[in-house]
């Protein structure tokens, strides 16, 4: 039993980190049709600028607000300076993120190095707890309790705010709302920053969840950012939600039971869920 609540909250705390890479790209795709491969590099500088920072200053919260800011300010001067040049044409858009995440993964090394570092655990995170014989983790559930404080806060933007039906409005019929006369161009940039940050923020939270970061950790979860935007549905907050929790529990559990099968079962469930249902499980939807 303990070892199943462990893998339970192990598979939702990932999630959640995955989460936090994916809505914003989901949203980019649905709002402006943009397949941005160099998402994942905004998520490595995010551990990566977390763990400096943590390490400089012995403040999480500081970690985590700098690379939001850091995530966020990459998504603007990304958008700005390359993106907003080829937006509707998604071959350029795809080598051209392709190539800014080279970029900026090589970048990443000349400031900290290929190999990989540690990513401590803030102490008042550290250890577990137990209820009643089953051991709890401290720092996975501060990462679901963190992703679920942002999931909702997200949402609220989404549904009760002006830039929330802007946004939304957009991803259903961006030429209207420009024909509105909203400059779609600044809100455009505001989602980047916005999904740039929260991808950040999920780097800075992934990083001591595993304990290391590397350059690599950007690649591999922009795959699986991928996977759970086509699970949930593009353009959809609640899909990315749900497909990264499907996500992170299934990783969870297959890397116990049949670890090299980890990877090979979220494509295998990506593929069961289109042939079921080819726009996703929530695409199409409002929010």
């Amino acid at each position: 039993m303990d070892t199943f609540v462990n893998l339970l909250t192990n598979g939702i705390a990932t999630g959640m980190a995955i989460f936090l890479l994916a809505v914003g790209l989901s949203i980019v795709f649905g709002l402006m049709s943009v397949l941005n491969f160099a998402h994942g590099a905004v998520f490595m500088w995010g551990a990566y600028v977390g763990a400096w920072v943590f390490g400089y200053t012995g403040s999480f919260a500081l970690a985590l607000i700098s690379a939001i800011l850091a995530g966020a300010i990459m998504g603007v001067v990304l958008e700005r300076t390359t993106i907003s040049k080829v937006y509707g044409n998604h071959i350029l858009q795809m080598l051209l993120t392709v190539g800014l995440m080279l970029v900026l993964s090589e970048l990443l090394k000349v400031l900290w190095g290929p190999n990989i570092l540690p990513s401590p655990t803030p102490k008042f995170l550290e250890g577990s707890w137990d209820f009643g014989g089953i051991i709890l983790i401290k720092y996975r559930l501060f990462t679901i309790l963190v992703g679920a404080v942002v999931a909702l806060g997200v949402y609220l933007l989404l549904t009760r705010t002006r830039l929330g039906i802007i946004v939304r409005a957009g991803v259903e019929n961006p030429e209207m709302v420009q024909a509105l006369g909203i400059d779609i161009k600044r809100v455009f940039t505001m989602v980047f920053a916005l999904g740039s940050g929260l991808a950040a923020l999920g780097g800075a939270m992934m990083g001591p969840l595993g304990g290391a970061i590397s350059p690599a950790m950007g690649l591999d979860n922009q795959l699986l950012a991928f996977i759970v935007v086509v699970i949930g549905g593009l353009g959809s907050f609640v899909g990315s939600l749900v497909g990264a929790l499907l996500v992170g529990l299934t990783g969870a559990l297959v890397s116990w039971f049949v670890p090299e099968a980890a990877l090979a079962v979220n494509v295998l469930l990506m593929a069961v869920i289109l042939l079921l249902k080819p726009t996703g499980l929530f695409g199409g939807g409002s929010v």
